[in-house]
């Protein structure tokens, strides 16, 4: 009885919030509709007008950029060359972590979650030794801010949630020596000239 009271209680207020839309339009002003017009479009009740309106996609506009030198015009277009070089390596980090992280939420046992780690970091560390090894220092220190972009993670978040601590703290010790930081962050405002690259590159129409 409780739960069908409650039932009736819930049609009375659809009911009555019906009842009050039609009371609140039934004395609004509509526009005068041309013969052309035959769309069907959202309408709002603005002081007992019906404004109607439709919802438009977010539209990016970028100016033309003007270089002050040969040599900054060179140094954007190295930049773009680089960032289109490690793009894709973010991409696939960020999808082979996303499943990852999906296949570890499927599994509660400790060997099976240390094997699917295992693989992924394989599958890392074969693209690793067959292309990433060859990325210069610039591409590398751009790939980690990228994978944290991506991601929302640090490279180094990354490789200490799935290998611990320790492993984080000794692939950190080698990436230094080599010019490389896995703590590397990704700010859209700093980073301004690689995020306009990402926006132009046509990876996310």
């Amino acid at each position: 009885m409780k739960y069908y009271r409650l039932f009736i209680l819930f049609i009375v207020m659809i009911a009555s919030n019906a009842v009050k839309a039609q009371e609140n339009n039934a004395g609004a002003i509509w526009p005068v509709l041309g013969k052309n017009d035959t769309i069907r479009v959202a309408a709002t009740n603005d002081n007992g007008y019906m404004i109607p309106w439709i919802g438009l996609n977010e539209v990016v506009i970028n100016g033309q950029r003007i270089w002050h030198s040969a040599a900054e015009q060179a140094a954007f277009n190295r930049l773009r060359y680089n960032v289109l070089k490690v793009m894709p390596y973010a991409l696939y980090a960020k999808r082979r972590y996303e499943k990852l992280e999906s296949d570890l939420a499927t599994v509660s046992d400790k060997k099976d979650q240390k094997r699917l780690v295992k693989e992924c970091d394989n599958e890392i560390k074969n693209m690793f030794n067959t292309e990433i090894k060859e990325l210069t220092i610039t591409q590398g220190q751009i790939l980690t801010k990228l994978i944290d972009r991506e991601l929302g993670r640090t490279t180094y978040d990354i490789v200490k949630q799935t290998k611990g601590g320790f492993a984080a703290f000794s692939y950190q010790l080698i990436a230094r020596v080599v010019g490389h930081n896995l703590k590397n962050t990704y700010n859209p405002t700093e980073d301004r000239d690689i995020e306009s690259i990402i926006v132009n590159s046509g990876y996310y129409q």
